[in-house]
């Protein structure tokens, strides 16, 4: 399999051999569609994140559960993805949103990347033109169970837990959205958005290694990953692979969910 992260400079000289996959989405309401409208990169096709890459939410399940294997190869089918074809993600936020299209696929075994440092990272103009691909074929295939955590997995004490948001979010100094703030008792802080240099690249892999070395993942730990909803922190099981790491596995209700129930909160 690629790598997680792939550069730019590879992917041109792909050319055809892959399919690029715009996955803009916003949590402030902005449209990633409108976005992409209004300029993509060359050939690439938009993915939605709510329609193909979630089910709906709810206070049970949190904001961005996984959707049915069934829609989610329905919505890449229509999309002009194959069950054969090498998919390179790319939003406007280092990633962050695209990691889940390719979590997803890389969990299910397929070939999927980031592109490294995303649209900022594209030399030439930006078109408008969707590109004109035919229907495909993408089988379904079941989220496999290995790779997914659950809410009672992420607070067992027998996971490295991360999470992913930002760490105002992470000591409750802020919740803009979730119902309480704090984060799971036991988890480590660890923003995605760190994963990136000041140039919006992922940082070499030595340096990706360390970040996760200091919150206490070694080779052989079994991590676990959470953010808010189940998307950003699909980021840090991407950089976690890349530092070679491992492959962790997700929690897809995140803190929208957690934060929904009865359970204790940290907010140190």
């Amino acid at each position: 399999m690629i790598d997680p992260v792939v550069d730019p400079a590879w992917v041109r000289e792909q050319g055809d051999r892959v399919v690029l996959a715009d996955v803009r989405w916003y949590l402030d309401g902005r449209s990633g569609r409108a976005a992409y409208d209004s300029g993509h990169l060359p050939g690439a096709v938009f993915v939605d994140l709510d329609r193909w890459l979630a089910r709906p939410a709810s206070p049970a399940a949190g904001r961005h559960p996984l959707p049915d294997p069934d829609v989610f190869a329905a919505g890449l089918a229509a999309a002009g993805i194959g069950d054969d074809d090498t998919v390179i993600g790319y939003d406007d936020a280092g990633g962050t949103v695209a990691a889940r299209l390719v979590w997803m696929l890389r969990a299910t075994g397929h070939e999927a990347a980031l592109l490294d440092g995303g649209l900022a990272a594209y030399p030439g103009e930006l078109v408008r033109d969707e590109p004109e691909r035919p229907p495909a074929v993408f089988t379904p295939r079941p989220w496999p169970a290995e790779r997914l955590a659950s809410i009672d997995d992420a607070t067992a004490g027998s996971f490295v837990v991360l999470d992913a948001r930002d760490g105002a979010r992470f000591r409750g100094e802020t919740e803009p959205i979730d119902p309480r703030p704090g984060h799971i008792p036991g988890a480590r802080s660890l923003p995605c958005r760190e994963n990136l240099g000041a140039d919006g690249r992922f940082l070499p892999v030595a340096e990706l290694r360390e970040r996760f070395v200091s919150v206490g993942v070694r080779d052989g730990a079994e991590v676990v990953s959470y953010c808010g909803s189940g998307v950003t922190a699909c980021h840090n099981l991407l950089a976690l692979e890349q530092a070679g790491l491992g492959v962790g596995r997700l929690y897809p209700g995140s803190w929208s969910q957690y934060s929904a129930t009865d359970r204790p909160a940290a907010t140190d």
